[in-house]
């Protein structure tokens, strides 16, 4: 193509139309915009054809903070935006427009045979790729954790109580997820909305009504698996707990079932029995034996059968001299980075055994990057005989 650095207003009309209808030996003159350069933050997007439909119905949006690298979200993932510079010049020729006065006074003269130049707005630097990336939810951890609800706030009343709540849109605006990964973040935190406002219960709250619940169910002969909501919140209203904080703790620690009759709530075993460890685990590290003898009677008398199986991801062993201890290590604690995930558990312990290991990483996904795959990149294997178990340690 010839460059020409002359006013648009000297072309023939030309445009975007004229170029994409040459053939592949031809060529038309192009021109500099009288425009030009006025718009150097122009970017190309990159668009995969199964996003298209999301960016032509306006259902995407970047997200991020000044400090932040910005993402792209549609409504169920999450993109990072990866600028991709070319050595290329790669020009922007804006539609052409038939009908300016030049155009019109050239035709009027009969210069019909003067040729179509096309006119170049800028010139594109690179363009922006988009790359599918894991949801950055650690900080929807940290906000919900700044004012965990108590059964005995009121929010009522006093405005600076809303410091430290956030609603539905301001976690949209803050958090770079989609929505989807939002939805699905928040209910695997136990959170729930009150009042407006995303929050998580404080240990205290979720283990009061909890008791609650289970004494209840002793009292008036309730069958664990087949709880019958209306009833449970009747007697616990009725003792002062609120109602959505109640039914919360309810599917929280269990599963729930619409029947004719109204909502049937089934306890999960490995739940209840999990939030009662963690409950005895509160005061710190302590022998595996003690443990057992303050959990089991606990558990046991909520009608539940108590095994060091349900605590994985939840609590570490180690032996001291000829006794084993115990102490609380949740996976929920751990960053959902893959990098800071490793870090944190290469700190904690500088080797592992894959049984041991695999329970802290089981959640962490990463798109087009299999479990074996982040192995590979973040731990370095070994082991002593063909026989021995293998042994995973920092890269």
């Amino acid at each position: 193509m010839q460059v020409e650095k002359k006013a648009a207003e000297e072309d023939r009309g030309g445009g975007a139309e004229a170029v994409l209808s040459l053939g592949s030996s031809l060529s038309i003159p192009i021109c500099y915009h009288s425009s030009f350069g006025l718009d150097d933050d122009l970017f190309l997007l990159e668009v995969d054809d199964k996003l298209l439909p999301d960016f032509l119905q306006n259902r995407v949006s970047i997200r991020g903070q000044p400090d932040e690298d910005a993402v792209l979200c549609t409504p169920s993932s999450t993109y990072a935006m990866k600028f991709v510079g070319t050595s290329n010049s790669v020009f922007l020729i804006p539609p052409g427009d038939v009908s300016t006065s030049n155009c019109k006074d050239s035709c009027a003269d009969g210069d019909m045979n003067r040729p179509v130049i096309a006119s170049v707005y800028t010139v594109a630097k690179g363009n922006i790729e988009l790359i599918q990336v894991a949801p950055r939810l650690d900080k929807l951890k940290n906000l919900l954790r700044e004012r965990p609800y108590n059964l005995d706030e009121d929010l009522i009343g006093d405005p600076r109580q809303e410091v430290g709540l956030y609603s539905w849109n301001d976690l949209v605006q803050l958090i770079q997820a989609s929505e989807e990964e939002l939805r699905t973040a928040l209910k695997s935190l136990s959170a729930l909305e009150i009042d407006g406002y995303w929050r998580i219960l404080d240990d205290k709250s979720m283990d009061d009504t909890l008791d609650m619940i289970l004494r209840n169910a002793v009292l008036h002969d309730w069958p664990l698996s087949a709880l019958k909501e209306d009833s449970v919140l009747s007697v616990l209203e009725a003792d002062g707990f609120p109602g959505t904080i109640v039914s919360h703790c309810l599917g929280t620690h269990g599963c729930k079932t619409f029947v004719s009759e109204g909502t049937l709530c089934s306890l999960d075993e490995k739940q209840v029995c999990l939030r009662l460890a963690q409950r005895v685990l509160s005061k710190g590290k302590m022998r595996l034996e003690n443990f057992m003898e303050k959990w089991e009677p606990l558990s046991a008398t909520s009608g539940m059968k108590p095994d060091l199986k349900m605590l994985e991801g939840e609590v570490l062993y180690e032996k001291i001299g000829v006794e084993d201890w115990i102490r609380a290590f949740s996976v929920s604690s751990l960053s959902s980075s893959p990098a800071e995930r490793f870090a944190t558990l290469f700190q904690e312990r500088p080797k592992w055994q894959w049984k041991d290991l695999e329970p802290y990483i089981r959640d962490v996904h990463v798109p087009g990057l299999s479990t074996e795959g982040l192995l590979i990149k973040y731990t370095r294997r070994t082991q002593p005989k063909a026989d021995a178990e293998v042994i995973f340690s920092a890269r």
